[in-house]
């Protein structure tokens, strides 16, 4: 059997034609909060799964820990000041949990919430819609020690408070909500391989925490839309990963294989919610290990999305567990890939990123159309899209075209997908800038503005005025 063979899309400088996208089309780019703001011992802050994990020796490439990171924390004006003069007309970033309750329970703390409200003002004075996910993954790490972390039900009790006040402080400012940033990573790299804080490696914890994530977004939907959203009129929603599975060839094991990925990696997420349960492959190969919703909790999830929010990086090859084991363990997710009964492997020709992904925009365009299709042409938002490459600043300047031919690529392919009626509404670059690219420390650079950890300025790289264009003319 041959492998499969695609034509990449065409970049737009190769064509002569502009590519408009939709006039209220949403443009922006995306930070966490754990990879940025540093202070982590400031502002009344409690400390974080993330904070003692990479405090952990051997965690975190060259020891690397985000207690400074980009400063963020102590730079806010001149940051929204770089968003506004790249053009942004939206910037998605999350709130540190352990900022707001250090606990991850009782009381707010004062000085988190005055610095996100201070963060909102300054966004809005520039003109720039505030998009706000609730969790990044630096879960309070009380509640890891004195709870087990997301593997206790009770977290999704208190996600809800949590959430709760942050509804109540910036809701009337904030029309965007994120409930969890890709729970595939939470439970999977967190507990499963334990590429991520916590560190856990177990077969059937990552099923869990997943089912703890999904209840823990429900609740707090059904708070917002109960309390918040008819005065604030907001919207909610979550973001998951999910890269494309393309068949390694066209046999039928193989084209199983790459449905089974996609369902295990986006459906596992995205099913309970617009269908009310859990994929039934997944249903079918995990048995007794996939936990079960109750009748109330069904109710509660179903609907508890008001579009997609989609991260999306890269494209593997999906084969038939029968084949011959290809590609590394981390790309295959150890015993995660024997559950969903998938080997993932790259073609050789396809150009790879900083971080070794894959650069395959006709996989992105595939994924949109697949969502699309599955999920009766739901809003879609593309809430992460980017690329490492190896940046260096040489006089002042970053020319990081590699980067920009990325960005051309896909934003062609996102247009191909508008063009065959996908009801796509917005796209964020990842990410504003350099930052700590959690395992990999600060090894790896995904920004538009070059960060010098060293002093902490900031230069804007040669993408960063390219995207600008783009954001102008609103279009390719």
């Amino acid at each position: 059997m041959a492998f499969r063979r695609e034509q990449p899309i065409e970049a737009a400088s190769e064509k002569n034609s502009m590519k408009n996208f939709p006039t209220d089309f949403v443009w922006g780019a995306a930070t966490s909060s754990h990879q940025i703001e540093g202070a982590w011992l400031e502002g009344g802050k409690g400390f974080s799964i993330w904070d003692a994990f990479a405090h952990t020796p051997g965690k975190i490439k060259n020891a690397d820990t985000a207690d400074i990171a980009c400063d963020h924390y102590h730079r806010v004006e001149q940051d929204v000041k770089l968003m506004a003069a790249s053009g942004l007309r939206a910037y998605r970033f999350s709130i540190s949990w352990p900022r707001i309750q250090p606990s991850g329970r009782g009381k707010p703390n004062p000085q988190g919430l005055r610095f996100y409200s201070d963060l909102i003002d300054t966004l809005l004075a520039h003109n720039i819609t505030p998009w706000v996910t609730l969790y990044h993954w630096d879960l309070p790490l009380a509640l890891q020690l004195e709870y087990d972390g997301w593997l206790n039900p009770k977290l999704a009790d208190f996600f809800a408070g949590y959430a709760a006040i942050c509804f109540e402080t910036f809701g009337d400012r904030v029309k965007h909500w994120l409930t969890l940033n890709e729970p595939w990573c939470c439970a999977v790299l967190g507990h499963s391989i334990g590429l991520h804080a916590p560190g856990r490696t177990s077969r059937d914890e990552p099923y869990l925490v997943g089912h703890t994530l999904l209840r823990a977004h429900a609740m707090a939907v059904e708070k917002y839309r109960s309390q918040f959203q008819p005065r604030q009129k907001g919207l909610i929603a979550l973001s998951n990963n999910c890269d494309w599975r393309e068949p390694l060839t066209d046999s039928d094991a193989d084209k199983a294989a790459a449905q089974r990925a996609l369902e295990f990696l986006l459906g596992w997420f995205t099913e309970p919610i617009f269908r009310g349960d859990y994929p039934a492959v997944m249903r079918e190969r995990l048995g007794a290990r996939l936990p079960h919703f109750t009748d109330a909790e069904k109710k509660l999830l179903k609907g508890s999305a008001d579009f997609i929010g989609l991260n999306h990086y890269s494209t593997m090859y999906a084969a038939g567990p029968n084949v011959a084991e290809a590609g590394d363990p981390v790309h295959n997710h150890g015993d995660f890939a024997v559950d969903m009964g998938a080997i993932l492997s790259s073609d050789p020709e396809w150009q790879k990123t900083d971080m070794g992904w894959n650069i395959v925009p006709w996989g992105f365009q595939k994924l949109l159309q697949w969502i699309d299709e599955r999920y009766n042409s739901p809003s879609i938002y593309v809430t992460e899209n980017g690329c490492a490459t190896p940046d260096e600043l040489k006089d002042g300047h970053v020319d990081d075209s590699r980067r920009i031919a990325y960005l051309d690529s896909y934003l062609n392919a996102a247009h191909e997908a508008l063009q065959n009626k996908v009801n796509l509404k917005g796209y964020f670059a990842w990410s504003f800038m350099d930052n700590f690219e959690w395992a990999e420390g600060y090894s790896k650079r995904f920004g538009l503005h070059f960060v010098d950890y060293a002093t902490g300025r900031r230069v804007p790289k040669a993408s960063a005025k390219w995207y600008a264009e783009v954001i102008k003319r609103n279009g390719l």
